[in-house]
């Protein structure tokens, strides 16, 4: 039974069960705008490089503005910024619903409110990614993170297939329109808290915090060779921007075999959630984490070589299982390495290798792609995905350790 999904956070948390749901459901429309943005930017551009432009549009706010956030959530009340922040990010929802309904066709436009809800999103996530800690005692948050991470795959296994029906009959708008909605489940989770600001002395905002924040992370291997370890597989080997090129060239560019493609991802991801037990209760993590990196590089080798749908969403799948393995792992160990008076300044370093690191890979991706093919893109990827792995293995002896945990800030279980 320990294999199996750790559920005790649910059971013993009222409210990381209300931050849950909340973060489930609005994950679920978040899905619902990536399939709706790629569609749209294909219609208008049928150009590789102009798909993977997307990921530029959101890595560049990603890495300016969680900087930002970073140095905030070690500052400020944690609830009040995410509330404010997701206030952001669903205005920019029903922003970019008007711009689908008006027909304005207009790429600058869509990539701006892109970048703008990814600027929104990474001053407030910093801030969010403390939750688990503070909300759950130490023996619980790496279960909580697997909690989360299940979600996310929950949501990639039917956000994008239901997408690629709504985009289908209804046009990209519907896709918007129910992203802008589940903000309303993000904003109930949170708003139930009460206040949450750093536990022990607050940083003053400002560089002084920012850089105080790199010193911490470069002092600790284990953290540093986590980052590094997710810039190497995310950067070199993210797949997405291929999507559209493969499913145009193999498959006759049916918006509902895209769909598919991020739905594979989900189906590895979900199998590999539901018996994460074995993951959240390992005693070296980042050993964990380095084998499922190195895996997720070589799925993407048989994803540029596959010649059929079935050989190709099934190397998908084996990508996704072994993401999961690699997120879990990688954020049980930077949360409980961290101490709390650091987690907002360590989780936004977290969030901007874990959001901006993919969508450069897909701007990686799209060029490669467009210089000479798909595959070509997908399988040099894959391949320095793998010996960039093993060479972070062969040099950083802290990562096949056991992590000590830093003091948790566990509280607010009675509310």
């Amino acid at each position: 039974m320990k294999l199996l999904l750790d559920t005790r956070p649910l059971r013993s948390s009222a409210p990381f069960r209300r931050v849950w749901w909340g973060s489930a459901l609005s994950t679920l429309g978040g899905q619902l705008a990536v399939v709706a943005v790629l569609v749209q930017t294909w219609e208008l551009t049928a150009n590789p490089v102009a798909v993977g432009a997307i990921g530029l549009a959101q890595a560049v706010p990603m890495v300016l503005f969680g900087v930002v956030g970073g140095t905030l959530a070690d500052a400020v009340d944690r609830r009040r910024l995410v509330l404010a922040t997701t206030l952001a990010q669903m205005t920019t929802a029903v922003l970019l619903t008007a711009q689908a309904l008006a027909g304005l066709g207009s790429l600058a436009v869509l990539l701006g409110l892109v970048a703008l809800q990814s600027a929104s999103g990474a001053l407030g996530a910093p801030a969010r990614r403390t939750f688990a800690a503070r909300l759950l005692p130490a023996d619980q948050v790496g279960a909580g993170l697997a909690l989360f991470n299940l979600s996310f795959q929950a949501a990639m296994l039917i956000g994008p297939a239901t997408a690629g029906v709504l985009a289908a009959r209804w046009g990209v708008a519907a896709c918007y329109a129910v992203d802008a909605l589940t903000f309303l489940a993000a904003l109930y989770g949170v708003v139930r808290l009460p206040a949450l600001p750093p536990d022990g002395e607050a940083a003053r905002p400002g560089v002084a915090a920012v850089i105080a924040g790199w010193r911490f992370i470069l002092s600790k291997p284990v953290l540093a060779g986590s980052f590094l370890t997710d810039l190497i597989a995310t950067v070199l080997a993210m797949p997405v921007a291929l999507f559209p090129v493969v499913n145009a060239d193999r498959f006759g560019g049916d918006p509902q075999t895209l769909g598919l493609f991020l739905s594979a991802i989900a189906v590895g991801g979900i199998s590999a959630g539901l018996t994460s037990g074995a993951v959240t209760r390992a005693a070296r993590p980042g050993l964990a984490m380095l084998a499922a990196a190195g895996t997720w590089g070589a799925a993407l080798v048989g994803f540029g070589l596959a010649p059929t749908l079935w050989m190709v969403l099934g190397c998908l799948a084996v990508a996704g299982a072994a993401d999961t393995v690699s997120v879990v792992s990688r954020g049980a160990l930077v949360q409980l390495a961290t101490p709390d008076a650091y987690r907002g300044r360590v989780s936004a370093v977290e969030d901007i290798v874990g959001m901006a690191g993919p969508h450069l890979g897909d701007f990686r991706a799209g060029l490669v792609a467009g210089a000479t093919t798909a595959g070509v893109a997908a399988v040099s990827g894959g391949l320095m995905c793998v010996l960039g792995i093993a060479l972070v293995a062969a040099l950083t002896p802290a990562l096949r350790r056991p992590v000590l945990a830093a003091r948790p800030g566990y509280m607010l279980r009675r509310y």
